[in-house]
């Protein structure tokens, strides 16, 4: 049998969401095709929901300020290494996340392929100099404005366990590098994700936006997977447990 590792955040007030993603994960992801999901929850939650299933794996992380829970997101994800001996792919999913219809074997790489990224919704069918690439060359996220085919969004990302897991140390090294010279991109993690895609453009599958569909929007897509509306549950800034005020500057852009 093999098992898939479920990468799963769900610090401050994110943890609302762990209940409705586990169970719909466990009704439509895979099932019946002899895959074993194991679920690996990064929480500052005293207790959640499905705890003591043995396939759910609760890894304390604590909240961080915005953005550095999704800058250091690959470093999170390295608290994990010591379990994932046996899986052998991971898909990190983001919380507010829900499946509604079923998704297989189809959310893998094909045979050729290591890694499974996420197409962006807005981005899709916006021309290549649209993309909110990073464009400061003293990031290692850089991309320069001729190069590029696609733009990935960060909420859902996976593939072979060791590739995946090669690509989080290498991402989690390129963060700290721009850290230490005092760089941050654009769009944080994404921005390093997409640079890593323009350097592998040939391993990865692109997936459909039904598999992260925006809830409220119109699109020509089938939905498999729903990212819920999160002003519906308090907005970004109280399930990040920080003033509003303070940060409503950065929530300009859909996420």
């Amino acid at each position: 049998m093999k098992r898939i590792g479920i990468f799963y955040i769900c610090t401050g007030r994110y943890n609302i969401f762990w209940k409705g993603f586990f169970e719909s994960s466990e009704k439509f992801f895979l099932a019946g095709s002899g895959y074993e999901k194991h679920y690996f929850v990064f929480t500052d939650a005293s207790a959640i929901p499905y705890k003591d299933n043995r396939r759910v794996h609760k890894i304390y992380q604590e909240q961080l300020e915005w953005p550095h829970i999704t800058l250091f997101r690959f470093k999170i994800f390295q608290k994990a290494l010591p379990e994932l001996s046996n899986v052998d792919y991971i898909y990190f999913f983001n919380a507010n996340m829900v499946f509604v219809n079923h998704v297989g074997t189809e959310l893998l790489p094909e045979v050729w392929q290591e890694y499974a990224f996420l197409l962006h919704p807005y981005f899709i069918d916006k021309p290549v100099e649209k993309y909110p690439y990073e464009r400061n060359p003293r990031s290692l996220a850089y991309i320069p404005k001729e190069i590029g085919k696609y733009y990935f969004q960060g909420a859902l990302n996976g593939g072979i366990a060791k590739s995946y897991l090669n690509m989080v140390d290498e991402l989690c090294r390129r963060v700290d590098e721009d850290m230490t010279n005092d760089v941050m991109a654009v769009w944080h993690d994404e921005s390093h994700l997409n640079k890593y895609a323009v350097e592998h453009e040939a391993e990865i599958k692109p997936l459909s936006p039904a598999y992260c569909y925006p809830e409220g929007w119109n699109l020509p897509f089938d939905k498999k997977i729903i990212s819920l509306d999160k002003g519906k549950y308090g907005g970004h800034a109280f399930l990040r447990n920080q003033n509003a005020k303070r940060w409503y500057h950065i929530f300009s852009r859909k996420d």
